[in-house]
């Protein structure tokens, strides 16, 4: 009797990813897709993955994806016992705070944050001594040592309601100041910035904006909230990289442009490939270290692990379970 071969995983998912890797991009993917498949068996381990993860890393081997609060709220639930953090440093730290007994693993030891280094500790101490009795509210785009000296972290889905949670006239909110003055014009709490930003976002312009409208009529324009205050005035939606996939989901506009990291496009668009997307490419050199060489190198080597120092780690924690509490 003729034995049938066995497929390769990699096989199965070529169908769902197919819009956005051409064949013969895939022919030179697919032995790494099986090969991270079979060492996240072999490890007892799971890949988080962010929404700027290419479509190869988001769609074909990640376990997890989604937002910083979504990474957040599922690392509490992981049950492997290694954790593979597709995305940035400050993403590792906070799935190591929130899973200390487990091993987490960053594939690429740069792979950092133009918001996470325009702020320091020292910074933080400062503010407190300058604004005594005002609450810290840090963005978890941030080190650990940086929530370490925090009152509650937030995240660009959340910080509204992680402000107003807190009861009081006026807050700090750290390091985005684009996202900070954002939020303060949606709450009546005072909100005192900080002079950081996102070097992916703070490059849209409102004039691009309107530039896209001429040139694409029906444009529905989503924008992530780290985007200057003039780019969400001509918008028409703005949230998190979570909230602008649900506005997809839910509304189908038919001709639509998210104004953020340009894998996000990419891997909404292979859930939805009867919309059109209209792709202004800004992409983030950070996120773009992470490839599926080095996942797999981390996964084979176990390096690089993310190690976080007990005193911060305690602090830190505390920030960030404040955060999750927040409903």
């Amino acid at each position: 009797m003729l034995s049938i071969p066995e497929l390769r995983p990699s096989e199965h998912l070529y169908a769902k990813v197919r819009h956005a890797i051409p064949a013969i991009e895939w022919s030179m993917l697919s032995e790494g897709i099986d090969a991270i498949i079979a060492l996240k068996k072999s490890r007892n381990a799971v890949i988080l993955a962010h929404n700027y993860q290419t479509p190869d890393i988001f769609h074909c081997v990640a376990d997890i994806v989604g937002d910083s609060l979504a990474l957040a709220r599922e690392a509490m639930h992981v049950e492997a016992d290694v954790i593979v953090l597709a995305g940035v440093h400050f993403m590792a730290e906070t799935a190591k705070l929130l899973n200390p007994s487990k091993t987490v693993l960053i594939p690429d030891r740069g792979a950092g944050c133009s918001l996470a280094d325009s702020i320091t500790p020292e910074d933080v101490r400062l503010l407190r001594q300058t604004y005594p009795g005002v609450p810290i509210v840090t963005y978890v785009n941030t080190s650990a040592a940086v929530k370490a000296e925090s009152d509650i972290c937030c995240t660009s889905g959340n910080a509204k309601a992680v402000i107003e949670s807190l009861g009081v006239e006026r807050v700090i909110m750290l390091p985005d100041e684009y996202l900070a003055r954002n939020i303060a014009a949606e709450t009546a709490v005072k909100v005192i910035t900080w002079t950081g930003h996102c070097e992916v976002h703070e490059r849209f312009s409102a004039e691009e904006v309107r530039q896209l409208r001429d040139n694409h009529p029906g444009v529905v324009v989503l924008a992530h909230p780290e985007c200057p205050p003039d780019v969400l005035a001509e918008a028409d939606f703005s949230g998190s990289t979570a909230a602008m996939s649900s506005y997809v989901a839910s509304k189908r506009p038919p001709r639509v442009v998210l104004l953020t990291e340009c894998s996000m496009s990419d891997n909404v668009a292979i859930q939805y490939p009867d919309l059109e997307f209209i792709r202004p490419c800004n992409l983030c050199p950070h996120m773009k270290t992470i490839t599926l060489g080095n996942i797999r190198h981390a996964l084979e080597t176990m390096q690089h692990e993310v190690t976080i120092d007990d005193g911060v780690a305690a602090r830190a924690r505390l920030a960030v379970e404040r955060m999750l509490a927040v409903t």
